[in-house]
């Protein structure tokens, strides 16, 4: 039988994950030696030990179906800049992005236990932080799959320090086909990469966010001497700016400061003789 106290043992000698130890005293029947061996061998016992060593530096990159109908951003993190460039650290997260883009993983906890033959992908993480001596994190995962009509686009910024995943859905199937199409989902991807919007529209903006925001506009309004009672009045105005410069819909587009995506993807839909529409996106920032 595998005890608490047995696995706490475990942990404390080789600083692994209590999952880890689980398995690798199951693995052992129980025997503590042989499962700190198995925690060596899978490199596990002294990737944990580098755990807390911080990771901020790696690579977004992104995966993309050949029908455009799924894509997957992930981003794999390191402690160097050095090792991010590293041709080794390069091959090992094209390989996790290309094995969790086969499989059906939804989540970053599903792509974790994704097989990489041998290994699944959190231990094949762990095996290279023994190989490169610093620790790395599988920090983020997305995938978007399409309902209906449509298509998923991405974009890669600044070698890998920025990614988008964007679905926009179509009336007709034909419409993914075209140039204007195509124009439009590659300008869409651009802009959300150069302006960082919070959300798609209003409702997306979470309320912790506009309750602060409308606290420091309230703050700011008094100091300036404004009379309460004008003071809620006042808010709406500037609520109405916070919303245009954070919901992507309400955005000046980067590229023409004139229109908003709103207005760039109903230009698009009318010339393409369909409906469009941004059903969502995400922004991943190298270590934010």
């Amino acid at each position: 039988m595998i005890t608490a106290s047995l696995v706490k043992e475990l942990r404390d000698k080789t600083n692994a994950g209590m999952m880890d130890c689980k398995k690798a005293l199951t693995e052992t029947n129980g025997d503590l030696e042989a499962a700190i061996d198995y925690l060596r061998k899978k490199g596990i016992a002294k990737a944990a030990g580098k755990a807390d060593r911080e990771a901020t530096e790696g690579i977004i990159t992104s995966r993309l179906s050949p029908c455009g109908k799924t894509g997957i951003l992930i981003e794999i993190n390191c402690e160097t800049d050095f090792v991010s460039r590293n041709d080794n650290f390069v091959a090992f997260v094209d390989k996790v992005a290309d094995t969790v883009a086969a499989s059906s993983a939804k989540t970053l906890e599903e792509a974790l236990q994704v097989s990489t033959g041998d290994l699944t992908v959190e231990d094949f993480v762990k095996t290279k932080v023994i190989e490169l001596g610093e620790n790395m994190q599988f920090r983020k995962y997305a995938r978007f799959d399409v309902e209906g009509d449509g298509a998923i686009a991405q974009y890669i910024h600044m070698g890998g320090k920025v990614g988008v995943l964007v679905e926009v859905a179509t009336g007709k199937a034909e419409t993914t086909g075209a140039e204007e199409f195509q124009n439009l989902i590659k300008d869409v991807t651009l802009h959300i990469a150069a302006a960082n919007p919070k959300g798609l529209a209003r409702e997306d903006i979470a309320a912790e966010i506009i309750e602060k925001e409308k606290e420091i506009f309230r703050v700011q309004l008094a100091d300036e001497g404004k009379p309460a009672e004008m003071i809620e009045k006042i808010l709406m105005g500037k609520l109405g700016r916070f919303y245009a410069e954070n919901c992507l819909l309400e955005q000046a587009f980067v590229k023409d400061p004139d229109t908003t995506i709103k207005k760039l993807v109903e230009a698009t839909a009318t010339k393409l003789g369909d409906t469009l529409a941004i059903r969502r996106f995400v922004r991943f920032g190298l270590g934010e």
